[in-house]
């Protein structure tokens, strides 16, 4: 396996983690086999006055942002700079004899051009070196502000075009930061972070527990489980505005929210009638009906991609497994048997498989299930991994774990082949949950 592209990747990250609250350096454990040799060249950069240098010197070379979120993916093994024969930023530049003799399949170049009102041009196009073809040209008026979202953009499209699978890079994560849990000093904070863990920022801060946060369809809102007023509520919230609204605070458990495809319900864990219950409300009318009715914990729902079945972790056969609800007639059966424990799963798009929390010889790890053919293949070898939530297109979920003693997040394709790790140098990471399709934010 190359691993070029794995370095250049962890070094990028590293260099440009200048947020406080980022998550610092991404380590990528493994990729595949044979990753694709692209060159993206560090873009040309053409300033008009000193303001305008001394602002795009304090940022990173959209190049590199482009290079690591292909080299995370693990399918991409981007060439390090010193290796390039030549740097060129216009199509008359580029001769592909260079980037054959160096076995590259594809090359990316762009130019960054200062404009009025600190504001900017971004183009970029993409070749076929063996084709010797332009794949993609495409340029963007953005501010300052715009930066990593340009790139993260530039780096979908080439993804996009390259594998023919929507890319993810322009998604958001969040998750939940502990600092001194378990001490007087505890705080709590639900951060949301570009899926790098970059630029992250603070939805809500308590001294008590935060958990179970979930994202709308449409990426404005988020809910989650706060214990702000000493006992379990679900809260509401806009993900960049003010509002925020706590929806239950029942007697006993209020917990799991998770939001129906089209987002107008909620599926959550009641325990006001006694046992915890799966239940749905309907967030325009606030109405609840109760799903499952059993003695037993009926747990962590979550919804198929057409909407008309909840999934739920339960006991009710003596042990923790994943059953499956249909909605129209509360028709209930088993889903999982392999192994004592599997939990808080979720659907892959097509809800053909699923990815749960699954132990196996006494150690929690991540695995992926067809449903047709109940096969297992555990996605994960670390220890104590949970809370995973998936892509928006289906390649690779993120999941909470430990490392070196403390909560960190790790992010594995959903074929077990590529995984890294975001480790935190500012708390216990935790609760992790990847955001959908967001609308571009750059045009």
């Amino acid at each position: 396996m190359r691993t070029a592209g794995w370095l250049l990747a962890a070094m990028v990250l590293a260099a440009n983690a200048h947020a406080e609250n980022s998550l610092d350096t991404i380590i990528i454990d493994r990729g595949v086999d044979e990753p694709i040799r692209i060159a993206v060249v560090p873009f040309a950069i053409d300033v008009n006055s000193a303001a305008n240098a001394a602002t795009l010197n304090d940022l990173p070379n959209p190049s590199d942002i482009v290079a690591f979120d292909l080299a995370r993916s693990g399918q991409f093994d981007p060439m390090a700079k010193e290796n390039m024969l030549s740097f060129p930023a216009r199509s008359s530049e580029v001769f592909y004899r260079d980037w054959r003799i160096l076995k590259t399949a594809y090359l990316v170049i762009g130019r960054v051009e200062a404009l009025q009102n600190d504001s900017m041009r971004v183009s970029f196009e993409l070749y076929d070196v063996a084709g010797r073809r332009q794949l993609e040209a495409r340029e963007y008026l953005i501010g300052v502000d715009q930066w990593r979202d340009a790139a993260h953009q530039i780096a979908d499209i080439i993804y996009a075009e390259i594998t023919g699978v929507r890319g993810a890079f322009s998604s958001k994560i969040i998750y939940v930061l502990a600092q001194n849990a378990g001490t007087p000093d505890a705080r709590y904070r639900l951060e949301v972070a570009d899926a790098d863990g970059q630029r992250a920022r603070t939805l809500f801060s308590s001294p008590q527990p935060i958990l179970s946060a979930s994202w709308a369809p449409d990426g404005k809102r988020v809910a989650y489980v706060s214990f702000e007023t000493g006992r379990p509520s679900i809260i509401l919230q806009d993900v960049d505005g003010p509002y925020r609204e706590q929806l239950t605070s029942f007697r006993g458990i209020n917990g799991s929210p998770v939001f129906s495809p089209n987002g107008q319900e909620l599926a959550m864990v009641l325990s006001r009638d006694g046992d915890p219950e799966i239940f749905t409300m309907n967030l325009q009318t606030r109405k609840l009906r109760r799903i499952t009715r059993h003695r037993a914990i009926d747990t962590e729902p979550s919804w198929s991609p057409d909407g008309e079945r909840l999934i739920f972790t339960s006991d009710r056969g003596g042990r923790p497994q994943i059953y499956q609800v249909e909605l129209a007639t509360n028709f209930v059966e088993r889903l999982t048997f392999v192994g004592d424990y599997n939990a808080r799963a979720r659907f892959l798009p097509g809800g053909q498989h699923l990815v749960f929390v699954h132990r196996r010889e006494g150690v929690f790890h991540i695995a992926w299930q067809d449903l047709e053919r109940d096969n297992i293949l555990v996605l994960t070898q670390t220890n104590l991994d949970e809370s995973p939530s998936l892509s928006p297109n289906g390649s690779m979920l993120i999941y909470a774990t430990q490392y070196q003693g403390r909560g960190i997040l790790g992010v594995v394709s959903i074929d077990g082949r590529v995984k890294y790790r975001l480790p935190s140098s500012v708390g216990d990471v935790r609760e992790p949950a990847w955001s959908p399709f967001l609308e571009n934010v750059v045009d």
